[in-house]
């Protein structure tokens, strides 16, 4: 590389800096056109200038990479707070300006883009989805290899660059992370290219990788499969070294990147890439480079000190204001930008041309890329039901292959993501037309595993998570199937992902994106091999506190309505699907129309299940949400229709939990009349509910009817016990519900004292016979409703 070629780099690297700097300490006199004022400087002064230095060198060399080679790139930075270099590049490119209108590419653009950084009513200071070019959250510490893995899926000419801190690269999920490379297919896939950027300190403490021996550091990511490469920066004045050092590395990477893929897609065969090792660099710069040396006698430059703002007493302290202008001046702003302005025309050059740049890459605006599934038939996976409740049927079994032919159909966009559980879940009908990707040895007993597949499967629910964020946001398809228990594992990604959909929806030059779909099963009422370890409803809890307009919860009640409200979730835009529901076979209640009618209402009442008669008021209602408790519920309605003749029994399920809520809380919920309608405004409603009690208590305590409102569910109770058993436990089954019932309609009290009597007794040798035979009692697991029940569900 030539000197002037340096130099031509070295001026970006520069006007990036200085943007950065300006963004986290200006609010006016952005090109310094008079000497610098305790006004020209923000009250609050937020940001992180640590990081940002390393990110702007390397943002700067990946513009030569993609301007020299064609190259298509998505930059994923993962060091905290990095938001000043992703927002500066995107300026300095031209894209900001083109999004944000109000943000020109002269000096009054450069006041307004300093002064909205961190600002009340501005942009956050980390890379947010208001970033072009991001698509991922600057406070997501641990994900960003994930997030660049899941972005190269099926994007075979896409090389994603996952800038990775040495602070981030403690944690747990990014130290699994990179074991992602045993689960790319170069034949298919595009490349990860990790740089692990690091520069000593996390905010007050060194870094463990940061410590540890080169040779050392070597080993380990050897071991992890990858070949390092190493650039170390030990003056931070001597920038051209730096450089030259940086830009040979990265042409060797992608010179590897491109021999790997040529040699997997050229072969007959296709590469044994089992032995394959994909580049990546350790970059060690000084934190907080170029910055202040030395601020009030103590060393920054180079130590944690740089983490935030090395200066932070602009206000009260002149020498602090003065250690700005020079920092600041050190840049030489008058060679980076014209008089009135702009980059200089010879700098602004160096920038890749259109979707080149990586601030406007459509793989960071997937919405752009983004497809409508081709979708088999709901009606030829739909289960036949002559009678309601008189047959069963797994409603995992049954999506299971409705997933088989969405696969088939959609061979190139469409992935299901899960920690080692696919079979477990009886979705193995999808082994029939794909295989689990695995990349490292295979051997004569593995079954359905190969180096191509559409079968994500690791036993770490953060990457099943975060390879499906990353496969969304660049425009596809995909879903989570996990055991209800254990997808807590990745409550805090569902956090920051819920808050990007929730700002990304607000944004009209972000494209949406196909919806996150949870597929939760082997759940809490059914552990047949696990116990209490395995019984935690509670994220559905935990969805409940994001945002109303990105979130939903469905609780199918039968395998029709399990395929309707997958139907739907594979339709739907920019939200968060949770679906919870069993995989051991349960009675089919509705037929394939009625339980398509009945996803839609969302909610609705089981007229084969009650006994009210048209145009009375029902005594009660019994509320179900969930398989388990519908089934419980229904049997409980048969008990009571048989032992307390002429009692009005409504039952209404509800399969679309936000239902609940009103339709001034959320998109999906019921008006005050329409609920009144179905509940009543007076009558005891007894609720057995999937989760925990108090959560439809938190959706409805503003109903008209909530005082009457009597809610079971799951209390803290469990073991490794039978169904019916972890039902009693809880307080759910048949006989609970009813007794329920007497206890709060008025005068059965006192009427109905011998059948609440034989009820008591029923569950209590329920209860004996699990102790005596270790299985539920025939009349309780084979248990259905009787054809010549009433049946108004059609």
């Amino acid at each position: 590389m030539s000197t002037l070629d340096i130099q031509a780099l070295d001026a970006w690297w520069r006007a990036a800096n200085y943007v950065s700097v300006g963004q986290i300490y200006l609010r006016d006199n952005a090109l310094l056109t008079r000497p610098l004022t305790g006004e020209d400087v923000k009250a609050r002064l937020l940001g992180h200038w640590g990081t940002t230095p390393g990110l702007n060198f390397i943002y700067t060399h990946l513009n030569r990479v993609i301007a020299e080679r064609g190259q298509e790139m998505l930059f994923v930075t993962g060091p905290g707070h990095g938001g000043p270099a992703v927002v500066a590049n995107a300026w300095l490119e031209g894209t900001y300006s083109e999004i944000y209108s109000s943000i020109g590419k002269d000096g009054a653009g450069l006041d307004a883009l300093f002064k909205q950084f961190s600002y009340p009513g501005g942009i956050p200071s980390h890379a947010a989805p208001e970033s072009p070019g991001s698509i991922h959250e600057g406070g997501e510490l641990g994900y960003t290899l994930m997030h660049a893995y899941g972005a190269v899926f099926d994007n075979p000419g896409l090389v994603a660059v996952a800038v990775v801190g040495d602070g981030e690269a403690e944690t747990g999920p990014l130290a699994t992370s990179w074991h992602s490379n045993s689960f790319l297919d170069p034949t298919v896939d595009g490349a990860v290219l990790p740089i692990l950027h690091l520069n000593g300190y996390k905010i007050a403490n060194p870094t463990v990788l940061a410590r540890m021996p080169e040779e050392q550091l070597r080993q380990l990511m050897y071991g992890y499969g990858y070949e390092p490469h190493f650039v170390t920066v030990s003056d931070p004045t001597a920038t051209e070294a730096a450089h030259r050092d940086f830009a040979d590395v990265l042409d060797a990477c992608m010179d590897s990147i491109h021999t790997l893929q040529e040699a997997a897609r050229t072969s007959l065969a296709g590469a044994d890439v089992a032995e394959a090792r994909w580049p990546m660099i350790v970059l060690r710069s000084p934190k907080g480079w170029t910055g202040p040396a030395v601020v009030d006698g103590k060393a920054v430059e180079g130590t944690w000190r740089s983490h935030q703002v090395p200066l932070s007493e602009i206000h009260s302290n002149e020498d602090h204001l003065h250690q700005l202008e020079d920092w600041m001046r050190s840049y030489d702003p008058a060679s980076l930008f014209t008089g009135t302005g702009e980059l200089r025309p010879e700098i602004a050059a160096l920038a890749p041309d259109g979707d080149l740049r990586m601030s406007a890459t459509p793989y960071a605006n997937g919405g752009w890329l983004l497809r409508d599934l081709v979708l088999p038939s709901y009606l030829e996976h739909a289960v036949e039901v002559p009678h309601p409740g008189t047959e069963k049927a797994s409603p995992m079994i049954t999506v299971g292959g409705y997933l088989r032919d969405i696969i088939e159909r959609n061979p190139h966009t469409f992935r299901l993501f899960g920690p080692d559980e696919t079979a477990s879940n009886r979705l193995s009908a999808v082994f029939e037309v794909t295989d689990r990707v695995w990349q490292p040895r295979l051997e004569d007993v593995d079954e359905h595993l190969a180096r191509s597949g559409r079968v994500m499967e690791v036993l770490s629910e953060h990457l099943c998570q975060g390879w499906l964020e990353g496969y969304l946001l660049t425009g596809r398809h995909g879903v989570f199937n996990c055991y209800e228990a254990f997808v807590h594992i990745v409550d805090s990604m569902f956090n920051q992902f819920a808050k990007w959909l929730k700002v990304h929806r607000t944004l009209p030059w972000r494209q949406p994106i196909a919806s996150f779909n949870y597929m939760l099963s082997s759940h809490v009422w059914q552990q047949d091999h696990n116990g209490f370890s395995h019984q935690d409803p509670g994220f559905i809890d935990h969805v409940m506190n994001k945002k109303a307009d990105v979130i939903r919860v469905y609780l199918p009640p039968d395998a029709n309505t399990m395929l309707a409200v997958t139907e739907h979730c594979m339709k739907t835009r920019d939200t968060i699907n949770v679906i919870v529901t069993g995989k051991q076979p349960t009675p089919t209640w509705l037929g394939p129309q009625e339980a398509l009618l009945h996803v839609r209402r969302g909610i609705g009442i089981f007229g084969f299940a009650g006994s009210e008669e048209p145009g009375v008021e029902p005594d009660v209602v019994l509320g179900c949400a969930g398989d388990v408790p519908t089934l419980e519920t229904v049997a409980a309605a048969r008990l009571l229709a048989a032992g307390v003749p002429g009692l009005k029994i409504r039952v209404v399920n509800v399969v679309d939990l936000m239902r609940l809520q009103d339709s001034s809380e959320h998109p999906h919920g019921l008006s005050a009349r329409d609920f009144d309608t179905l509940f009543t405004k007076s009558k005891p409603v007894v609720f057995a509910y999937h989760g925990y009690p108090w959560l439809i208590h938190r959706l409805t305590y503003r109903r008209t009817n909530h005082a009457n409102l009597h809610v079971r569910g799951y209390k803290e109770e469990g073991t490794t016990t039978t169904p019916f058993d972890m039902a009693m436990l809880n307080q759910i089954d048949r006989f609970q519900l009813a007794m329920d019932v007497i206890d709060r309609v008025p005068a059965l009290g006192a009427t109905q004292a011998r059948f609440r009597q034989d009820l008591q007794d029923q569950r209590q040798r329920a209860w004996q016979y699990t102790r005596d035979a270790g299985k539920d009692l025939e009349s309780i697991t084979g248990w259905m409703l009787d054809e010549s029940s009433p049946d108004d569900a059609k």
